[in-house]
């Protein structure tokens, strides 16, 4: 028995190794450096080279709504080597907003996810409405006058935005943004009312006490904000908007490499390090290694998004 174990052990070790080659690991960010992916990358490399003993390296290749990235990544040999480490709106939000030289349903897979993540509806902490119900009867009261932030045009920070006005009734105006930081500034300043924003960049404010939130966008309360309720909670599901957060390979990787890669990523995203470090980045621990039924949920939400964009007219010029 005892010897059987330790085959076994064995086994596992070979295959969690046998997934690369002796060269580096590359690990591809579509953003640039000190962002959420990028954070993210670094915590899942170190853990990656710990655990195989190969050299990873992370690489930001921004722009294009990562599109940039995402053509590195589909340049590169689809032999395991060369990863991308992204979040579900690279292929289900953006490529309705942005034209791509490739299928994102098609061309890519997802690996595994990592994490999940949602958005928040927070105003500046001075603003009159403690609740959300009290929120949309204060924005009710200049209907037409109001408006909202989104951290880009196109993503889930516009459509979950657009929803509220539509779904409440608040025919509010959409300003977008290049990004959380500037975005959140003008709803600090008061230049606008309100904004769905990452937790990564909301919550430190919401716990500093500049930020009120409102609402969470998942389907259960966050852990990193507990006393927020959920879109769903307040009467409002279609407001529920979560995405994954992992790592996308070729669609063309061989299959006994992504079998391998299986193996191996779901080690590294379940070290107790790895989960802590991403909660502390405001992400929700989740790991999924099955490519087909995340290929599923982000075919859903494609379809879903695409039909967003078509109903409100969504352009990004």
């Amino acid at each position: 028995m005892k010897r059987r174990t330790l085959a076994l052990l064995a086994g596992c070790a070979l295959a969690c190794g046998a997934a690369w080659a002796a060269q580096p690991i590359k690990l591809i960010v579509p953003a640039p450096p000190g962002g959420t992916m990028d954070i993210v990358a670094r915590v899942v490399g170190q853990q990656l080279s710990s655990d195989t003993g190969q050299t990873v390296v992370v690489e930001n290749k921004p722009g294009a709504g990562g599109m940039i990235g995402m053509q590195a990544l589909l340049s590169a040999p689809a032999d395991g080597q060369t990863l991308l480490v992204g979040a579900s709106n690279l292929l289900a939000e953006i490529p309705h907003v942005i034209k791509t030289s490739f299928d994102p349903l098609k061309d890519v897979v997802p690996v595994a996810s990592f994490a999940r993540s949602g958005v928040v509806l927070v105003t500046a902490a001075s603003y009159p409405a403690q609740d959300f119900q009290s929120l949309l009867a204060q924005l009710k009261t200049r209907k037409g006058q109001t408006s909202f932030a989104s951290y880009s045009p196109g993503t889930v920070s516009q459509y979950a935005g657009l929803v509220l006005s539509d779904k409440a009734g608040l025919d509010m105006q959409h300003v977008g943004y290049p990004g959380s930081p500037p975005a959140l500034q003008a709803v600090l300043g008061g230049q606008v009312d309100v904004m769905f924003d990452g937790m990564l960049t909301s919550v430190p404010l919401i716990k500093a006490g500049k930020l009120r939130a409102y609402a969470f966008s998942g389907p259960q309360r966050s852990r990193h904000l507990p006393n927020v309720p959920t879109t769903t909670e307040l009467g409002y599901p279609d407001l529920q908007f979560r995405g994954w957060v992992g790592l996308i390979a070729p669609a063309r990787l061989p299959a006994d490499v992504l079998a391998r890669l299986h193996i191996a990523i779901e080690k590294v995203a379940k070290a107790p390090a790895v989960q802590q470090k991403l909660s502390d980045v405001g992400l929700e621990p989740e790991v999924i290694t099955d490519t087909a039924a995340l290929q599923r949920e982000t075919r859903a939400m494609s379809e879903r998004n695409a039909g967003i964009v078509k109903k409100y007219g969504i352009t990004v010029n």
